[in-house]
């Protein structure tokens, strides 16, 4: 006659097993009987007129607004149109470096400083003169164009 296959050690280790088994299942039937779900409908949820989460469903006599496709606008609205004389600013010229050909010029309204190279001068200026100016948008920003001496 052979020897059982099964020891002592495997014996213990499969109790152990099973008895964790019914625990963990044990566990599980506790939570489902004390939870508080309550549901589907306890999970709802609803958005009212405003865009809100609400709890309670809309009310289906509700006077609900009437929206014509035409109204809706897609897109981005068109601009007015643009004074030319809010387009030029005053400023002073706060560097310019004649030999590498830029500097910086800075507006007296709102105290910004934007850059300026020599091929957007219309007269040669120096430090401190003051400048009218149009902005154009550059490769790193804002920059002064058309810059002539007041």
């Amino acid at each position: 006659m052979g020897r059982s296959q099964e020891t002592f050690g495997k014996k213990e280790k499969e109790k152990k097993r099973q008895k964790k088994k019914e625990e963990k299942e044990k566990k599980r039937l506790e939570r489902k009987e004390n939870s508080a779900g309550g549901g589907l409908s306890n999970m709802m949820a609803y958005v009212d007129e405003n865009g809100a989460i609400t709890d309670t469903p809309p009310d289906p006599d509700a006077k609900k607004k009437v929206i014509k496709a035409e109204d809706i606008v897609l897109g981005i609205p068109q601009q007015g149109e643009i004074d030319p004389a809010d387009l030029i600013h005053e400023g002073k010229v706060t560097f310019f470096n004649d030999s590498k050909g830029y500097g910086f010029i800075r507006d007296l309204k709102d105290q910004e400083s934007y850059f300026v190279h020599v091929n957007g001068l219309k007269q040669d200026v120096v430090e401190g003169d003051k400048v009218s100016f149009e902005l154009e948008k550059g490769q790193k920003g804002l920059m002064a164009v058309r810059v002539k001496k007041i």
